[in-house]
């Protein structure tokens, strides 16, 4: 691979992150400025791209339950959506068609039908990436946005399927009625596989040659069998370890993706225009999905961040882009004028997803309007209890923690987690815990008064940027007890200090004092001599 791609993607990705934006962004105007020195997309990128999305759809199945996609938020939301930016899209096409402006001229119903189902969708890879950058990919706004994403997905294969007239092959019922099978093998070969690099390429296996390649063979879409397979295999303890596993890797080949679009070159004006004025039906986008998220009773604040995920347009509006243009249905033009609306979508979404929560309070009172007077099940407010110490965070670090205090104080600990089902795992076991999103300022405001109780709250969730956020909040409210906190890495410790937190620590760095400390409890070592100092 040229040096200059690499130099290119690495700088604009850095100079990005410097003022705030996330690197995709960066990668997308490294595309655009290799496009520009004639740099073109070539089977390699290609290659390294497809790669990247096929890991990405495997590791979303791996976090995904299928009861999430049953939620009338998720299946309703997105097929009253769809069904109704479609209309609304092509009746728009249409109109523009009269107007006089070029590029829309000859537009005919079929065409605008076309181009309006292709622009209805949203960026599964986009969407996915800025969730897990800002922690809330199991909140529920990130439920929410990744099952109306995987709602689209299933109607893309259908279009796939019926557009290219080309069927499943009988083996695909087949391979469907194995599944169950393969599960129960895959299950058992995870069990043993170990924690190493044979872990990472049984991962490969599965989304390529069991989910990928399978479902290619007999008709179906290579993607879909990544998902499926990643789903199958997603009620098992070591899921997330798995998909932990494939992360650096999936990170490192999206951006081959994002090159790749950026490398579709820079268009002529008239294709600008008409870039542009599809950018500018985006806030429609938004706004149905806020109206709809709503009307299913979720919050003002989730449905509003949840629609800023979902506010761009979809790599997969280039696939049906080129499908109709190999038919015949639409002028190559069409292909590069999504292809740009598509880039900008994501320059322009970035940033808000960014300060979703900042614009949702400027505008809140406005906002909270449209909320329904009954609360959605996950978003009930909480009650008053008898806690002392609050965890925020309930992975393995939270719940040892957990454990730790509840021996020591007795049952005056409360753990919350954003994750459902590892709140009701814990639940299960008796542990004192409760489904909360502490990204959500809505969440604060739910919170009952405790009169100063409330001693220690400790900070266990292995994201910087949530844990200042929840140290601001504490602050906001004057909280009056100590805060407690884990860094990942040694420069995270005067951060979080200089936050507000108390204390704060390297989590790796104490494990070691952890360990120690616990072998010298269990084990007899009289025989080794103390140091004066230690007796």
């Amino acid at each position: 691979m040229d040096p200059l791609i690499i130099l290119l993607a690495f700088g604009c990705g850095y100079l990005a992150s410097l003022i705030n934006l996330p690197p995709l962004v960066g990668y997308l105007a490294a595309g655009f400025a290799l496009s520009t020195q004639g740099y073109q997309t070539g089977p390699v990128l290609q290659e390294i791209a497809d790669i990247g999305v096929t890991i990405l759809l495997f590791s979303i199945g791996l976090k995904l339950k299928i009861k999430g996609l049953l939620r009338p938020e998720v299946w309703g939301g997105a097929t009253i959506h769809m069904l109704i930016t479609v209309g609304i899209f092509a009746v728009g096409l249409m109109g523009l068609s009269s107007t006089g402006l070029a590029f829309f001229a000859g537009l005919d119903w079929t065409t605008a039908l076309l181009v309006a189902f292709a622009l209805s969708f949203s960026s599964t890879v986009f969407a996915v990436k800025i969730l897990e950058e800002s922690g809330r990919s199991s909140s529920l706004n990130g439920r929410t946005a990744i099952g109306v994403l995987i709602m689209q997905d299933i109607f893309a294969v259908l279009f796939l399927t019926f557009s290219t007239g080309k069927l499943p092959t009988p083996w695909a019922l087949a391979l469907i009625a194995i599944l169950p099978v393969a599960r129960w093998i895959f299950i058992r070969m995870l069990d043993r596989i170990g924690h190493g690099e044979l872990q990472v390429l049984f991962g490969f296996f599965l989304a390529f040659v069991a989910g990928a390649a399978a479902f290619e063979a007999v008709g179906l879409k290579a993607d879909l069998g990544a998902l499926i397979v990643g789903i199958m295999l997603a009620s098992h303890d070591r899921a997330k370890e798995l998909a932990n596993s494939l992360m650096n890797i999936k990170d490192f080949l999206l951006v081959g993706f994002f090159l790749e679009i950026g490398l579709a070159g820079l268009p002529s004006m008239q294709t600008l225009g008409a870039s542009m004025i599809l950018i500018c039906a985006l806030p429609l986008k938004i706004a149905l999905f806020f109206w709809l998220f709503t009307r299913f009773k979720l919050k003002a604040r989730t449905s509003f961040i949840t629609s800023w995920n979902l506010a761009n347009y979809s790599e997969f509006g280039l696939i049906v882009g080129t499908l109709a243009v190999n038919s015949g249905w639409l002028s190559s033009d069409w292909l590069l004028a999504i292809a740009v609306a598509l880039s900008i979508s994501f320059v322009v979404a970035a940033p808000f997803n960014r300060t979703a929560d900042c614009l949702f309070d400027r505008f809140s009172s406005s906002l909270r309007r449209f909320q329904t007077a009954e609360r959605h099940p996950d978003e009930e407010p909480y009650e008053a209890g008898t806690w002392k110490i609050i965890i925020f965070g309930m992975g393995r670090v939270g719940e040892g923690t957990y454990r730790y205090f509840t021996q020591k104080h007795g049952p005056v600990v409360l753990g919350l987690d954003f994750s459902d089902v590892t709140v009701d795992r814990l639940l299960e076991q008796g542990y004192q815990v409760a489904l909360a999103d502490a990204t959500d300022a809505d969440f604060w405001s739910k919170l009952p008064e405790t009169g100063g109780q409330v001693q220690l709250i400790v900070l266990t969730i292995p994201n910087l940027q949530t844990q200042l956020h929840i140290a601001e909040k504490l602050r906001e409210r004057q909280f009056p007890g100590e805060i407690a906190a884990i860094a990942q890495y040694d420069d995270e410790v005067d951060i979080l200090r200089e936050a507000g937190v108390h204390t704060s620590f390297n989590v790796f760095r104490e494990a070691g004092i952890g360990l120690a400390s616990h072998i010298s409890k269990e084990l007899d070592l009289s025989e080794i001599e103390l140091l004066p100092e230690a007796e």
